[in-house]
């Protein structure tokens, strides 16, 4: 009778154990969750997306990092704004930079150059800079687009400060074939984990519906020893369900909110 109290004992404290270290090991990988401001805090007074004002506020609430979209003009000027139609102009990439230089964004700031935004970056010590590089109109416009920025996150010292993602998979492979060393994550979602591992990604940046449908991609990414990050999660539902998940990173308009939901998830 005693020995089996005595197993039963041991049982107990061990189930208990067990409980305590999964505990551990649960809230330990939600806390690593970080945040990246989708095109900078924009979504604040005085500020727009991918200004310069977005990215200083971004680093000011003490965030992972902030994301920027890069485009190349026809005369290979980069510049940081998300979309291809501005004005009378169709499509940015076929446009000339002294055609764009005067438009102002939604908060008067001119749409920064790629050197004005690194710059500004560089004095935000705790904030990384998640690079966007936008698809352009072909492979070989792509990979000289991908030779510039690389060079001048180079020439700026910035290479432990940049990161890289892209929907474009001949921009992400260029980057891993020219710079093995940098943070590569593939946007469009349409790789397994296994096939973004192959290729020399070091992360998957998938939309959250592709999580949903494919739940066992987060784990597979963890046991492959990649990154993952989501976007864009504006909901709380949706933040709550993503923290559960155990992604890595979350890319929103609200980073303010994601950050209270993240420190009460905890």
């Amino acid at each position: 009778m005693k020995k089996i109290i005595s197993c039963l004992l041991v049982s107990i404290i061990l189930i208990a154990a067990c409980c305590i270290i999964y505990h551990f090991v649960v809230s330990t990988h939600n806390s690593t969750t970080k945040v990246i401001a989708h095109r900078g805090y924009w979504n604040k007074e005085g500020s727009a997306q991918n200004s310069i004002t977005a990215l200083q506020a971004a680093s000011e609430i003490d965030i992972y990092g902030s994301e920027f979209d890069v485009q190349m003009t026809a005369d290979k000027e980069l510049i940081v704004i998300h979309d291809l139609h501005i004005d009378s102009i169709e499509d940015i990439r076929k446009a000339s930079y002294s055609s764009i230089q005067n438009y102002q964004l939604s908060n008067g700031e001119s749409v920064p150059l790629l050197s004005e935004y690194l710059d500004s970056g560089a004095d935000l010590d705790d904030c990384k800079l998640i690079l966007e590089i936008k698809s352009h109109l072909s492979p070989e416009l792509e990979t000289e687009m991908v030779c510039k920025i690389l060079d001048m996150v180079a020439n700026k010292n910035l290479q432990d400060r940049v990161e890289y993602i892209a929907f474009s998979q001949h921009v992400c492979r260029e980057i891993v074939r020219l710079n093995p060393f940098a943070s590569v994550a593939y946007l469009s979602g349409d790789i397994t984990p296994k096939q973004a591992c192959e290729y020399g990604f070091s992360g998957l940046d998938y939309h959250y519906s592709k999580y949903i449908d494919n739940p066992g991609w987060i784990q597979e990414a963890h046991d492959l020893g990649i990154t993952v990050n989501v976007w864009t999660v504006n909901e709380e539902k949706d933040i709550l369900n993503m923290l559960n998940s155990g992604v890595d990173f979350i890319t929103t308009d609200v980073p303010e909110l994601v950050q209270q939901l993240i420190a009460r998830h905890n």
